[in-house]
């Protein structure tokens, strides 16, 4: 079974589809969430209610779109571009996320997210 969700803030609304690891589950069973977004670079994170544990895959190197879950801060991330950690054009974290899903909408709505602004995720029914 695929599992879609929305994620919106002013002036985005994303879906993304998450991959079938337990971090994924994990967050899947929090949904819906509400949070205030911050910026690093081309990546918008926010803490969310959900304690999980660095994953055997987790990484620093990530791709365009792609979602992970940072253990470290208990936060989301989208990653969209480069990041100040990045030492190419991909993103990169801060320290080691557990991948989890990748965005399959419109990347450049991602751009218009500003640290405060208040972001939700939800599941797509």
């Amino acid at each position: 079974m695929e599992r879609e969700i929305q994620i919106k803030a002013e002036g985005m609304d994303v879906t993304a589809v998450l991959d079938n690891s337990e971090t994924a589950d994990r967050i899947w069973e929090a949904l819906p969430l509400e949070s205030s977004a911050n910026t690093w670079g081309d990546e918008i994170y926010f803490t969310v209610p959900v304690q999980i544990d660095e994953a055997g895959d987790a990484r620093q190197d990530m791709e365009v779109g792609e979602l992970g879950y940072w253990p470290t801060g208990s936060a989301f991330c989208i990653f969209f571009g480069r990041t100040p950690a990045s030492t190419s054009e991909q993103p990169r974290a801060a320290s080691n996320v557990n991948p989890f899903g990748i965005i399959t909408g419109d990347l450049e709505e991602l751009f218009s997210v500003r640290s405060g602004d208040k972001i939700s995720v939800a599941r797509v029914e």
